[in-house]
């Protein structure tokens, strides 16, 4: 199975300040990768600019602009998923990860938000919906996608899905919350507390994620894959190991309609060896190399966050 990895592997020289988003995260992922030892299956899509018309598509021109003055080489990162889905579209590898930084996924359409500047996995969900496929968007980062929600809240050709920590920042993504009156029930918020295991999270997407993309029938699925809700990472309080994303990630596959349709795009993880591990767990599970370093968890709480997701979406089954 061939892979498509996307984006600058080798972090850039400039100076770190103690800041957790820092330039060597994405080191790290190059090393899990480089831990499944692909060989000739593994191709690398170099970042392309991405145009301002396909920036526009997902954020407001006026924030754009002023986003370019403030950095004047700021997209590469947004470039990199679009490239990566191009190399899909043509065939060339059957599963993408876009390894890219900062995040994405907390930035809405006027502005920065939570180390967020240009939503990378709405751009490229907003160009594949916009040519007429129907995309999934799976956000299993230990943060709610505020951003990513909000930008398809109304948008029936997107249907975007989260597990996170209840009430960790930015505070959004309660279950209630389910999607406009253009998209009704194509959003699912998961609201976990702290302590979920793994094992929540697989029930989570068995009883209620399942079911929805069932419904919608998605052509493509785009994940945002946070390694934030990593026992070990720094800045929240779930519970998971490498082997609990190596489960997700199977169940994702699954969601795929066939090769060449699943595309992973990083967002947080902030301890390096919990993020090596979780990157190469999760690509060497769909790909079929390597082994997680972790075993799966269990027995954290969470079950009745479950039961109220599913009952916010009783209402949308057939």
């Amino acid at each position: 199975m061939k892979v498509v990895v996307a984006g600058p592997l080798v972090a850039p020289e400039h100076e770190y300040r103690g800041h957790p988003e820092r330039p060597s995260r994405v080191e790290a992922v190059a090393a899990g990768l480089d831990d499944l030892d692909l060989g000739s299956d593994r191709v690398h899509a170099p970042a392309r600019t991405a145009t301002f018309a396909e920036l526009e598509t997902v954020h407001d021109p006026t924030y754009l602009r002023n986003l370019e003055a403030f950095c004047l080489e700021g997209g590469g990162k947004a470039g990199a998923g679009l490239a990566a889905v191009d190399a899909l579209a043509r065939d060339e590898a059957d599963v993408a990860f876009v390894a890219a930084r900062p995040p994405g996924h907390h930035a809405p359409a006027n502005r920065a938000m939570g180390f967020c500047l240009v939503n990378n996995v709405a751009v490229a969900a907003a160009q594949l919906a916009g040519a007429g496929e129907r995309v999934l968007i799976v956000d299993w980062d230990v943060h709610h996608g505020n951003g990513t929600e909000a930008i398809f809240w109304d948008d029936d050709r997107v249907c975007y899905v989260s597990t996170h920590q209840d009430r960790l920042y930015p505070g959004t993504g309660p279950a209630s919350d389910t999607g406009g009156a253009g998209a009704p029930g194509l959003t699912v918020n998961i609201p976990l507390p702290a302590g979920a295991t793994g094992d929540v999270l697989e029930r989570a997407f068995e009883d209620v994620v399942t079911p929805v993309v069932d419904r919608f029938a998605p052509t493509w699925v785009l994940v945002s894959a946070g390694f934030d809700a990593h026992r070990d990472d720094p800045l929240a309080s779930l519970a998971l190991s490498s082997g609990d994303y190596a489960r997700l990630a199977t169940i994702v596959r699954g969601y795929a309609p066939g090769p060449g349709r699943l595309a992973f795009f990083l967002e947080g993880g902030y301890d390096l060896d919990a993020l090596r591990a979780s990157a190469a767990a999760t690509l060497g599970s769909v790909v079929g190399a390597g082994t997680p370093a972790e075993a799966p968890t269990s027995g954290g709480p969470g079950a009745d966050a479950v039961d109220r997701a599913r009952a916010a979406h009783a209402p949308f089954a057939r």
